[in-house]
């Protein structure tokens, strides 16, 4: 298999923006702040570029912190990021929402976490547009946004350049989603790794999960998992599976719809589509390389169940979700916009 093509370097780090003010949910912030605000350069360089910014001193909890700049500085990231909004009864600060405004207004992407979805729907940005934020919300989101269409059973939605999450958990799904974008399936899966969390969720995941992927060890099928991943390459049933695990057949399904929610045809369904993902990102193999790689046998099987699962096939996905394209391109652009501007 050809060697892996590595990710082109931006000449600028792609700019991070957190958006502060009192009022906020401290773990949805701190999502934020783990993922772009770490010194991660030893997986990519350069890393991104984060900013707090906020109106001054803010008080987020039990927590004060003090932003970087004020809310006029996000209308200079490229990414600005929204976290939890913790009385959905109360309309967002007027300063917040217009600064949120006036950054998507300059090309910026923004995503919010949990109910910071209600600070996008004051300022506009979810008209005509499908959103989500945690379920106990949503109501109350759709019927402030009457123009949105807000889905209660998704875990994120992606509009390219508005993004929402639903509560907690499903905020992390979201910040590692722009990962995924911006620098590719195997820097996101390291970042996971990391954190000892799932490597990667469908935005289109329901929001009711019985239990997520428990981290090693904690579980029946703990040496299972890994042992499956290393052999999506070859033919499995799940009377391999249940073997492995030394368990019945009927037993192994009970945990497998436990543990992750779904069968075990349809995890390993789900983790061959990823393990082609990742290497449509990173390598230049042919679709029929990848097809095998991935345990679909032939290109035809695997352009089938790639469009029908993805949307797109094999080879647009590769055009499209290349980080070195992502990256450059909106770096770019936002530089070309700030010389135009000055």
């Amino acid at each position: 298999m050809p060697s892996a093509v590595p990710s082109a370097v931006p000449s600028v780090a792609p700019s991070v923006a957190l958006a502060v003010t009192d009022g906020m949910l401290h773990y949805e912030l701190s999502v934020a702040v783990e993922l772009f605000g770490s010194d991660l350069t030893h997986l990519v360089d350069p890393w991104y570029d984060f900013a707090l910014c906020g109106p001054g001193p803010v008080r987020v909890g039990r927590f004060r912190l003090d932003p970087d700049h004020g809310l006029d500085h996000l209308a200079r990231a490229d990414t600005v990021i929204v976290p939890g909004w913790a009385d959905t009864d109360r309309e967002p600060p007027a300063e917040l929402v217009e600064a949120v405004r006036a950054a998507h207004a300059a090309g910026a992407r923004v995503a919010s976490l949990c109910t910071g979805a209600f600070v996008l729907g004051a300022a506009g940005l979810l008209d005509g547009r499908r959103a989500t934020t945690h379920w106990a919300h949503t109501r109350e989101l759709a019927r402030r946004n009457p123009e949105a269409t807000v889905d209660p059973d998704v875990l994120y939605v992606d509009n390219g350049d508005v993004l929402t999450s639903a509560g907690k958990a499903a905020a992390m799904d979201l910040c590692l989603h722009l990962v995924r974008l911006d620098h590719g399936s195997a820097v996101a899966n390291k970042i996971a790794r990391r954190l000892v969390i799932p490597p990667h969720r469908d935005g289109g995941q329901a929001q009711f999960i019985a239990t997520p992927l428990p981290a090693p060890g904690d579980h029946p099928l703990a040496a299972l998992f890994p042992w499956a991943l290393q052999r999506l390459d070859r033919p499995l049933s799940v009377e391999d599976l249940a073997r492995r695990a030394g368990m019945s057949s009927r037993h192994l399904a009970r945990h497998f719809k436990h543990l992750t929610g779904t069968t075990p045809l349809q995890w390993l369904h789900t983790q061959r589509i990823r393990r082609a993902q990742e290497l449509l990102e990173t390598t230049d193999a042919t679709v029929d390389t990848i097809a095998e790689a991935a345990g679909m046998g032939t290109a035809t099987t695997l352009r089938r169940h790639f469009h029908r699962s993805v949307g797109v096939p094999p080879d647009t996905y590769r055009r499209t979700f290349r980080p070195e394209s992502r990256v450059e391109s909106r770096v770019e652009s936002r530089v070309e916009s700030r010389v135009e501007t000055a």
